[in-house]
């Protein structure tokens, strides 16, 4: 039985990844220049993307398409990280104090 695969392991090639998303190969590279997404890469340098990628390339889209820029788009992400991350802070802090 092979392990199981994490949702952060790169399995797809760029090309599967821009068939899955359906977005172009340029625009995968842009959102990547801009910071937008981080695919992991081989020794040789052929990107890899995950399912946690491939999950935020839809949100990608779906701010692209609600009508901000690229700039904006990284602003949300940004700003639903932190928020995320400070909601498990805060759920880690309420189940240590035993409520």
């Amino acid at each position: 039985m092979s392990p199981k695969r994490h949702p952060s392991d790169g399995v797809y090639a760029i090309s599967v990844a821009a068939e899955l998303s359906g977005l172009g190969l340029s625009s995968l590279r842009l959102y990547e220049r801009k910071g937008l997404i981080a695919p992991s890469r081989t020794e040789g340098g052929t990107r890899r993307y995950s399912e946690d990628d491939m999950q935020r390339l839809e949100r990608i889209s779906e701010l692209l398409e609600a009508g901000l820029n690229i700039e904006g788009v990284k602003l949300v992400l940004t700003l639903e990280a932190e928020n995320a991350r400070l909601r498990a802070q805060l759920a880690k802090a309420r189940s240590a104090a035993g409520g």
